[in-house]
C-alpha cells in the first residue's frame, strides 16, 4: 500500500480537528414543552411551546394525520435533490470575511436546491435566516449553549453559526458545508411540517420514545444534508476521498460528546449519511416510517 505524501496527511489530520469541532459543538436548538412549567425553559432542547397546529389524538397520541406529515410527507416524492450549480468558492485560513462569504453563498445554494424541491412537491416554502458570529449571542430560543458551534432556533427560523479561533486556523471546507446543510435539514423538517408531528409525539412520549423522536429528527437532517452533498460529488468542495474520510469519522466519533443517544450510534450516524448521498432524494431520507433498528 502506498503512503499518503506529507500534505496529504496534514490536510486530513486538520480536516479531523475541523470535524470534531462541529460535531462535538453542534447543538440543534429546538422548540419543546417544558415539563415543570408553563413557561419557557432555556435548556439546549426545553425553550418554547411546540407548533399550535401540532394535533393530539384521544388517546394521547399524535393523530395519523399529523403522522403523515412526517411518514408521507410530498417532499418524499420529488426525486433526486435540484443540482444549482454549487460552487462557494475557496476558504482560506485566519480570513472570517473569507468564511462570511463562503457560508453565505452555501446558504444560497441551499436555497436554491430545496425551494425548487418544495416546488416539485406543490408546497409553500420560505427561506431561513443566517447568523454568523464571532460570540456568543442570546437567540429567541434561549442562552446560547455551552461549546455550541451552530444552532437551528425554530422560533426565528435562523440559523446561527459561530465561527472561533480553532475554526478560523482549521478551516475545513467540506465539514461546514456539511454542517450548515444539516442545520438547514432542520429548517425543512420545520417549513414542511413534519416538525408538526414531532412535536405531537414529543409532548406524549416517555424518555425511551422522546430519545428515539430525536433521533430520527437528526438523522433525516443528516441525511438531507448528504444529499446536498451529493449534488456537488466530484467536485474540489466534495472529493470522493474527502467525503469518505467524512462518513468514516462520524462512523467512530459521531456519538461522542452526546450525554445521551438522541443524536445515534456513530455506525447509525454513517449509514444515513451514505443512504443521503448515494440516493440523493430527500425520499431517501425518511427516518420516520424507518425500524427502529434503522434509528438506533
Amino acid at each position: 500500500m502506498n503512503s499518503l505524501p506529507a500534505s496529504r496527511i496534514v490536510a486530513l489530520v486538520a480536516a479531523g480537528v475541523a470535524l470534531a469541532l462541529a460535531a462535538a459543538a453542534l447543538t440543534v436548538v429546538l422548540a419543546d414543552v417544558a415539563t415543570t412549567s408553563a413557561a419557557p425553559a432555556h435548556g439546549g432542547r426545553q425553550v418554547v411551546a411546540p407548533p399550535a397546529s401540532a394535533g393530539q389524538g384521544h388517546n394521547g397520541g399524535a393523530t395519523i394525520a399529523g403522522r403523515a406529515t412526517a411518514t408521507a410527507n410530498p417532499l418524499y416524492k420529488t426525486g433526486r435533490l435540484t443540482d444549482v450549480k454549487c460552487r462557494p468558492g475557496t476558504l482560506p485560513a485566519g480570513s472570517i470575511s473569507a468564511y462570511r462569504r463562503f457560508l453565505t453563498r452555501v446558504t444560497a445554494c441551499l436555497n436554491k436546491a430545496w425551494a425548487a424541491q418544495f416546488r416539485k412537491a406543490g408546497m409553500p416554502f420560505s427561506k431561513p435566516r443566517l447568523r454568523i458570529i464571532t460570540r456568543k449571542v442570546k437567540t429567541p430560543c434561549g442562552t446560547w449553549n455551552t461549546g455550541a458551534d451552530g444552532v437551528y432556533c425554530s422560533t426565528d427560523r435562523t440559523m446561527y453559526l459561530m465561527i472561533g479561533k480553532d475554526q478560523l486556523r482549521n478551516p475545513f471546507p467540506l465539514g461546514i458545508t456539511r454542517l450548515i446543510a444539516h442545520e438547514y435539514g432542520h429548517h425543512v423538517q420545520q417549513v414542511s411540517g413534519i416538525w408538526d408531528y414531532y412535536w405531537a409525539a414529543r409532548t406524549v412520549a416517555g424518555k425511551a420514545r422522546r430519545l428515539q423522536l430525536s433521533r430520527r429528527s437528526e438523522l433525516q437532517a443528516e441525511c438531507f444534508s448528504a444529499a446536498f452533498m451529493s449534488t456537488m460529488k466530484g467536485t474540489s468542495l466534495v472529493t470522493d476521498a474527502d467525503w469518505a474520510y467524512t462518513v468514516g469519522w462520524f462512523r467512530k466519533n459521531g456519538a461522542k460528546g452526546w450525554p445521551q443517544n438522541d443524536h445515534g450510534k456513530g455506525p447509525t450516524q454513517a449509514a444515513w449519511m451514505t443512504r443521503g448521498f448515494n440516493r440523493g432524494t430527500p425520499g431517501a431520507c425518511n427516518t420516520w416510517a424507518a425500524s427502529a433498528r434503522s434509528v438506533t
